[in-house]
């Protein structure tokens, strides 16, 4: 070895997410996937030309103030070369401007509120989670037909108004009558279901309850209150399998989902599975779907560059890259850096072997078929 060599500086990755508070669930699975997503792509070594790979965890507990502090003291203490994270939408619209102060790049996975990619945005944020829009636009493919009325249930934060918003701007030929918004720990739904209900029993044609929901509360429970009897028929997206445990009520309830375990056939998507059930019993989720993904973008800019970490090279790199996950091929869109991704169109099953719902692929919604719109003003 020559005299001063230096040995290789680890790279430094911090994850800051929901450990505990409302989301927890998200957070754990987003975790898990991380670290499967660095060691699949590396090859089990966790290195990436030479350089090993070092992942930080801290827990924002769902808390804008502290995801925001804790993002600094990554920047700024730990000297990370990256960030990864968090779970919720109001945490990511916190730490977004400390991106840009300290001129690093937090990777946004997995929250979803189209203005992290859209007016909030800037040059260091990247999306391998999905956005409002790609949840919206490929819902809206499931529900969009003449002679459909819809009101939609949301809960009042970023998340849920980004959605409902997107999930309007993507309508085209039903129509929206109402829109109802509940705090997110709302666990009594009687009197947005009234509500919701009034809005649409005179309607003509199909009358859809559209849910965009996260974390706590089950807003399912909707359906104890009959809304059969006035023709009323329930929709959402895919959420977690324990989620999905609910849909078991409503056989045939068609959608479209971010991922499930068993509708991706590729290699990456094999290899979560098999070792998924190996380590946990159990199979990979939503998030842990997308923990993955961000895992594979890393180590794939990362190979890009030779493991060169400096912000500038990686964001150069990363600006119109493809990459595989367990969803399939993902590209950071050169505008706004978010990340094109099929999602898929489902049709609820109820099998028995499960204790959730079964989303059954009804067909890939590919990304070249989304005009997701570019909201921000680069």
């Amino acid at each position: 070895m020559l005299a001063g060599a230096a040995v290789a500086k680890d790279i430094k990755i911090a994850h800051i997410y929901s450990k505990t508070g409302p989301l927890e669930a998200y957070g754990k699975q987003t975790a898990t996937g991380l670290l499967m997503g660095l060691e699949y792509a590396t090859g089990g070594t966790m290195t990436v030309n030479g350089r090993k790979i070092v992942v930080i965890e801290k827990d924002d507990q769902g808390k804008p103030d502290v995801g925001k502090s804790l993002l600094q003291a990554a920047y700024g203490d730990d000297k990370v070369d990256l960030a990864v994270g968090p779970t919720s939408s109001g945490v990511a619209l916190a730490m977004l401007p400390v991106a840009e102060e300290y001129e690093k790049i937090l990777l946004v996975e997995p929250a979803v509120a189209d203005s992290i990619t859209g007016d909030k945005w800037n040059k260091y944020i990247f999306r391998t989670g999905r956005n409002s829009s790609q949840d919206a636009i490929s819902n809206a493919v499931a529900l969009d037909h003449e002679n459909v009325h819809i009101a939609t249930l949301a809960q009042d934060y970023a998340f849920g108004r980004d959605g409902v918003k997107a999930f309007k701007d993507a309508i085209k030929k039903a129509k929206i009558v109402h829109e109802e918004y509940l705090p997110t720990n709302t666990t009594d739904f009687t009197a947005g279901a009234q509500r919701l209900f009034d809005a649409l029993k005179d309607k003509p044609g199909r009358k859809v309850i559209w849910i965009v929901w996260a974390g706590a509360g089950n807003p399912f429970k909707i359906a104890d209150l009959d809304p059969k009897r006035y023709g009323i028929e329930i929709s959402t997206g895919g959420n977690i399998l324990p989620a999905m445990a609910a849909y078991k009520n409503f056989p045939g309830m068609e959608g479209a989902t971010y991922y499930y375990f068993d509708i991706p056939k590729n290699p990456a998507n094999n290899w979560l599975i098999t070792e998924h059930y190996k380590r946990f019993k159990s199979p990979p989720d939503f998030f842990t779907a997308g923990g993955m993904s961000a895992g594979m973008a890393i180590v794939r800019a990362l190979e890009k560059t030779n493991g060169n970490t400096k912000t500038d090279t990686l964001i150069k790199t990363m600006e119109g890259m493809s990459f595989d996950t367990p969803k399939g091929k993902m590209t950071f869109r050169k505008e706004d850096h978010q990340a094109m991704q099929s999602m898929y169109h489902f049709k609820i099953k109820v099998d028995p072997a499960f204790t959730w719902a079964v989303p059954e692929l009804v067909r890939e919604i590919k990304p070249e078929e989304m005009q997701v719109p570019i909201r921000n003003k680069r």
